[in-house]
């Protein structure tokens, strides 16, 4: 924790950056930051002054192609071709800042009143060059500012992030339980808690009002996982499951929808179908009542097993119209090394409930893990090959090596860059860890027989 203390203040300026992506590629697939937008809506709530400044904003005012291309909410971002980092100049693709361009930044940070404190995010790990080029001109433009980097980046990675961030501080705990600490060590402001950090019904709803455009909203019904899989971190990021009660959640969603007209609504959830008739069947009998037409997505995929004929149905007539499943691989007698979510014929009824329900191929994706330590191509291709048979649209989930993570040891023995040092070769657009048979032909391969019928 921050060991000093300064006298007390009223009502501190606080500002929020979400800072750029550098990537070889990368597009708006729904992502907001939500852990910051969550804690700008804390401390508003507490009486801080919030601004924010997005870099990844699509909406920006001097952005002209602003309106262009957005699907549900989703769209591209800018992008400007940068040098490759270092041990990646190999790579036979483009290397990218994704956002607003550095003038527009600069002109932002300008334009606010001086904030006592900025809190920067980040996502992930091998995205930290974008965070080092974030915090550098922020530094440029207000230097005598402290400045306190959190997220994902600095959870996994802490050590590397205080000695490569350019933050004053790197924090790696619970945001909601901390923030109002952080802010007090920092401005000397600490006003009485309104709010149960362990209670997510009691949170104040995430400042999405702050941007430019609100296109989308994604929404958390519960936070963390009651699974651990080998390849995921979501157990060391939120250990412990909390959840919400369906009329919290329903109210948010009526909230978005009536006072930003918002029709699109993103679940956040690693475990959204869990529990189901205490948790989202109320909830999708209550939009279905409402007679409300809204569109939901479940870009972080929904447990197989979860999925019955009434379920199905109720997710067709509530509105849901992204449906991904987290299949991972169809090799079912050797997946209990990846997780336990799933079996063979859990997988095969599940595809069935949903395209009987009215869901259409396109809508209905599996997620695939490709580039696993130890994996093949032929594994993969099989794989492909089975959700094809089952009228499913096969999703490649390229692995990215998680620190944290029981496979992280394997990943470390397995990839051909040194991936302790420097999480910028965890880039899973390189395939840090697929050694047999890989190449890129090989993945060009793989691209041609997801996208063929």
């Amino acid at each position: 924790m921050i060991s000093h203390l300064l006298p007390q203040k009223n009502n501190p300026h606080i500002l929020l950056i979400n800072p750029w992506i550098h990537d070889f590629a990368a597009y708006d697939f729904w992502a907001k930051p939500m852990g910051l937008l969550i804690l700008g809506a804390v401390l508003r709530e507490h009486g801080c002054i919030i601004s924010y400044i997005d870099c990844l904003d699509r909406f920006h005012p001097e952005d002209s192609q602003k309106n262009l291309y957005a699907r549900n909410g989703r769209g591209p971002y800018l992008k400007t071709i940068i040098p490759k980092p270092r041990g990646l100049e190999d790579i036979p693709r483009n290397y990218s800042r994704y956002g607003i361009k550095p003038e527009w930044l600069k002109k932002d940070l300008t334009a606010v009143p001086k904030p006592d404190l900025i809190l920067v995010t980040s996502l992930m790990t091998y995205w930290y060059p974008g965070v080092q080029e974030s915090i550098s001109i922020i530094k440029q433009i207000l230097p005598d500012v402290p400045v306190v980097l959190g997220g994902i980046y600095a959870a996994l990675c802490y050590e590397h992030a205080v000695k490569n961030s350019g933050a004053d501080h790197v924090f790696s705990g619970s945001g909601v339980k901390e923030i109002l600490n952080i802010v007090s060590a920092y401005t000397g402001f600490l006003p009485d808690c309104k709010f149960d950090p362990d209670n997510m019904n009691t949170w104040p709803l995430p400042a999405l009002d702050l941007q430019n455009k609100t296109a989308y909203v994604p929404i958390m019904t519960s936070k963390g996982c009651p699974f651990n899989c080998s390849y995921c971190a979501s157990n060391y990021l939120d250990p412990g499951w909390m959840v919400r009660s369906p009329e919290n959640i329903v109210k948010e969603i009526f909230f978005w929808h009536e006072k930003y007209g918002v029709k699109d609504y993103i679940f956040y959830d690693d475990a959204l179908l869990i529990n189901p008739e205490k948790r989202i069947v109320p909830v999708m009998e209550q939009i279905i009542d409402s007679g409300i037409n809204l569109r939901f997505h479940t870009p972080n995929a929904v447990h197989i097993r979860e999925i019955n004929k009434k379920i199905a149905v109720l997710m067709f007539k509530s509105g849901f119209k992204t449906i991904r499943l987290g299949l991972e691989t169809t090799v079912f007698e050797k997946r209990n090394s990846l997780d336990r979510k799933v079996t063979e014929t859990e997988f095969k009824m599940a595809a069935e409930y949903l395209l009987d329900a009215g869901f259409e191929k396109k809508q209905a994706g599996a997620y695939l893990l490709a580039g696993l330590p130890g994996q093949t191509y032929e594994a993969v291709e099989e794989s492909v090959k089975i959700v094809k048979q089952n009228n499913i649209t096969p999703v490649p989930a390229y692995y990215t090596p998680i620190p944290h993570t029981s496979m992280w040891k394997k990943a470390v023995e397995c990839s051909r860059y040194n991936i302790e040092a420097d999480p910028v070769f965890t880039n899973n657009a390189i395939f840090p860890c697929w050694n047999n048979g890989f190449s890129w032909e090989t993945i060009t391969k793989l691209k041609n027989l997801i996208q063929s019928e």
